[in-house]
């Protein structure tokens, strides 16, 4: 897969004083296409319940470029930085746009599954992993230990 690309739309909840978009929205846009791309490649959370599985963040981190005001057309990107082999440990970054090419703000988590059962870090199955080694990647992209 060469791209994930998900349009969001600037809602008046999601403004500031200054009516720009308030810095936690972009976090919240990263959560939303990360779990969009998931759901719409069946790692939905009835499957992530049924093997006791979820995602979780270590850090999250946003460098902002340009601010987002109401009306702006709005995309999100979302691209494989890094992972272990076995996808247990993994970094994605997301690339938001406006007006489809002035670059808003880079989002990088760095995140695993975890195994909402035992509380520990755990490999996922072969669904969560055919996902992830589909899933588009970085220009950068690294293997990490």
């Amino acid at each position: 897969m060469s791209s994930y690309i998900k349009p969001v739309e600037v809602r008046w909840s999601d403004l500031d004083p200054n009516f720009h978009l308030r810095h936690s929205v972009y976090y919240d846009y990263g959560a939303y296409c990360r779990i969009a791309f998931l759901d719409a490649h069946g790692l939905t959370a009835a499957f992530m319940a049924q093997h006791h599985l979820g995602p979780v963040l270590f850090r999250e981190e946003c460098i902002f470029r340009k601010e987002i005001r109401l009306g702006d057309d709005v995309t999100i990107d979302l691209h494989l930085l890094k992972a272990k082999e076995d996808q247990s440990r993994w970094s994605i970054q997301h690339h938001i746009y406006k007006k489809a090419d002035v670059l808003a703000a880079v989002i990088t988590v760095e995140g695993a599954w975890i195994n909402t059962q035992l509380r520990k870090i755990a490999a996922p199955p072969a669904q969560i992993l055919h996902v992830f080694n589909n899933m588009p990647r970085a220009v950068d992209f690294e293997w990490i230990n």
